[in-house]
């Protein structure tokens, strides 16, 4: 986070620079190239030219970037281009990532399609088999009952043939009596 020396030297810059109570007679920009030149202020021969307002300023000024420099913007700028290196090696696994997801998915889809595939395969020679099985149980089926109609159709027969046989004999008693009966005789 943010080191002891980086916190020293805040509180030092804010001691530094605390606000003075301005004056009636304070200007924002003194004349800053008489400042420089002759070492005055507001027109009045300074007693030394380190009075000036301007030098002090710029002394200031190259006092205090130095350290800052090197313990504020110098840290800052490094963590702020670690940062975005490592933003940019975070966007390249992710697209190496996204990448290897999208040959995942290919190869999990045409796994699936091939299962897909087998699976129908499997299911159309199911149906085949099951279908043939069908046919073969409905021809034994077939077979059965005909040959079972066959052997009632030839016991109808024999019986039929006994009956008409019985019959027969029957229906010449009964025309013998009948016969008798209404001619009133014996038949010969």
């Amino acid at each position: 986070m943010i080191s002891r020396t980086t916190l020293a030297l805040a509180a030092a810059v804010a001691l530094v620079a605390i606000p003075a109570y301005a004056a009636g007679d304070l200007s924002i920009f003194p004349d800053l190239i008489e400042d420089a030149l002759y070492g005055t202020y507001g027109g009045e021969i300074a007693a030394a030219p380190w009075r000036s307002t301007w030098l002090q300023l710029v002394v200031l000024f190259v006092a205090i970037v130095f350290p800052l420099n090197a313990l504020l913007f110098q840290p800052l700028l490094r963590t702020l281009e670690q940062r975005g290196e490592r933003i940019e090696g975070a966007r390249s696994r992710a697209s190496g990532l996204s990448k290897q997801a999208d040959e995942v998915l290919g190869r999990y889809e045409s796994a699936v399609f091939a299962a897909r595939r087998e699976a129908e395969g499997v299911r159309r020679a199911a149906l085949e088999t099951a279908r043939s099985e069908q046919a073969r149980i409905g021809a034994e089926a077939r077979g059965s009952a005909e040959r079972e109609v066959a052997a009632a159709r030839a016991g109808v027969a024999g019986a039929l043939a006994s009956a008409r046989g019985a019959l027969r004999g029957d229906t010449e008693r009964l025309a013998r009596e009948v016969a008798e009966k209404v001619l009133g005789r014996a038949l010969a």
